[in-house]
């Protein structure tokens, strides 16, 4: 096959045009269109707005065509897109392996496992995705948090609850990124996802893929076992480099001992009380770099036409996105994170005395509202400055005494307030054309009582700096919630090149042992670590 870049046709064609298109490029309509490998939005001109697509064609005299654009980087031959899995069909009877946690990196380190022969089983502390649903919408109704199934803990992890973005920056020459992708798929994700530029599920799309990807796990012989809580770990057998795991049963409130010789820890970024039992048991593990900030909302619409313009044709287009990236006066780093189109807001607390926000979108981003992090970098320098120590939890001890500013200043709602009054550091006292869109309960608050002195300045420095570049990103009456502070996991649990801890048999995984940031990374990162396991347990076990 052949693969042809840069077919540029107008937003408003038919879908005939792409075909027309690429005849007129390698000058022949004798070809078979194959599929669609990429296609993005070119904006630049918003009074010409294109689609841009990359696509896979056959044609029958491929040769001779490869040699006459032999000069042109933009028809080449089809490159290997497929994930070749390592080892298949194992007949092995030895322990299986336990996974702690059932987010994005958990799942899909128990997919390959399965799919490997191995088994696997995953123990995750909250809900499955149907029950976790009901928890979640229940605290968001003004309920009881419940500290074990929340936006962070459940089937799915911290993804389950957000705009389901897959795009990633990792580099991935072995092709996991593409199976990832395809997986989402097969288990029910919408098709586009395979060619979008900037592909995502949506929230609600997310959850049918989740009992999808389950029920092939069990059906590989693995097993899932929701509301089951990690609490200890030790070596049972030193000679046979056996692991026993103490797993809580939350429903009987039982203790239950099982043993393995692999152990891999996808426990999410939030798993503070784990981070302090495995800290407590001498993991090696270390404080690392995050950001925090706060989530701005504008009006949709006003987005999409500073992006797209406001012609007829700009209106065929889905909810525009942007990205911003800043360095600060003080050489802070200031930039938009989990940008969510046409989306909402959400409480993304997992326990009491927290106020955390996150950004979360269906699939159809038709909400009035795009909102995004606006976020500073901070660093292990920091949480010393500020007398948390220098030891592997001082970004936790960081975290949570923001969070605990953020819900004293909203008094256990979330703090909001207009952009204006956030520079003139006062309590704001009525909306202006923008209102909050916000699944959790908020209220009026100065949200410079929640952060460092250092990131209200960086972050009031940043919208003012992407006004410029996006205009009325800063409007007075854009509205800040917060805090944002879960951006990435506090910590980082050691591993060495095989994807081991310092303790045998231990596997740190995914966003929640620092190796992650997102769904897509966290799920190649779990396969990446289901190789190793697989490698580990036939070599050595």
């Amino acid at each position: 096959m052949i693969r042809i870049s840069q077919i540029k046709v107008p937003v408003d064609s038919k879908e005939t045009a792409i075909k027309k298109a690429i005849a007129k490029t390698i000058k022949d309509s004798n070809f078979e269109f194959v599929r669609i490998v990429k296609k993005s939005i070119d904006a630049r001109d918003k009074n010409n707005l294109l689609f841009i697509y990359t696509v896979d064609i056959k044609l029958p005299n491929e040769k001779k065509i490869l040699q006459r654009f032999r000069n042109n980087n933009n028809i080449m031959l089809t490159k290997n897109e497929s994930y070749i899995i390592p080892y298949k069909n194992i007949s092995y009877d030895g322990q299986r392996p336990i996974i702690i946690g059932a987010g994005p990196a958990g799942y899909f380190c128990g997919l390959y496992l399965s799919r490997m022969g191995f088994k696997p089983i995953i123990f995750e502390r909250g809900c499955s995705v149907d029950e976790r649903v009901k928890c979640v919408e229940d605290f968001w109704n003004g309920g009881a948090i419940n500290p074990e199934s929340n936006v962070s803990f459940g089937e799915g992890g911290a993804g389950t609850f957000s705009d389901g973005k897959l795009n990633t920056g990792i580099k991935d020459p072995l092709n996991r990124i593409k199976a990832v992708i395809n997986d989402f798929v097969s288990f029910g994700a919408p098709l586009d996802i395979s060619y979008l530029a900037k592909p995502h599920i949506g929230t609600d799309e997310l959850r049918v893929v989740l009992k999808n990807m389950r029920q092939e796990i069990v059906n590989n012989g693995g097993e899932v076992h929701f509301n089951h809580k990690f609490i200890d770990y030790a070596k049972s057998n030193t000679d046979k480099n056996e692991i026993t795991v103490s797993i809580l049963n939350q429903i009987t409130n039982k203790i239950s001992t099982h043993h393995t010789n692999s152990l891999i820890l996808a426990i999410g970024h939030s798993a503070r009380d784990t981070f302090r039992m495995l800290y407590n048991n001498k993991l090696n593990m270390e404080p690392k770099s995050f950001a925090i900030g706060v989530r701005i909302e504008h009006k949709r619409d006003m987005i999409d036409k500073s992006q797209y313009g406001n012609s007829d044709k700009a209106k065929l287009l889905p909810a525009a996105d942007y990205k911003m990236t800043f360095r600060s006066s003080e050489g802070r780093s200031v930039y938009s994170f989990c940008m969510c189109p046409g989306g909402f807001v959400v409480n993304a607390s997992s326990g009491d005395n927290q106020s955390v926000v996150n950004g979360m979108s269906n699939h159809g981003r038709d909400e009035v509202n795009s909102n995004s992090a606006i976020v500073v970098n901070v660093t292990p320098k920091d949480f010393c400055n500020e007398g948390f120590g220098d030891s592997p939890l001082s970004g936790v001890l960081f975290q949570e005494s923001y969070e605990k500013k953020a819900f004293d200043e909203g008094k256990g709602k979330i703090p909001v307030q207009t952009f204006i009054d956030f520079k003139q550091n006062k309590v704001t006292e009525q909306f202006g054309d923008v209102t909050p869109n916000i699944k959790g309960l908020y209220t009026f608050g100065n949200l410079n009582n929640c952060l460092p002195s250092y990131v209200n300045n960086a972050i009031i420095e940043g919208i003012e700096y992407y006004d410029r570049k996006l205009c009325g990103f800063g409007r007075e009456d854009s509205i800040l919630s917060g805090i944002e502070s879960r951006t990435s996991s506090p910590v980082r649990i050691i591993r060495n090149d095989d994807f081991m801890s310092d303790y045998k048999g231990v596997f740190p995984c995914g966003e929640g042992a620092g190796y992650a940031g997102g769904i897509t990374s966290a799920a190649v990162d779990g396969i990446k670590v289901a190789e190793a396991v697989a490698s580990y347990l036939i070599n050595n076990i």
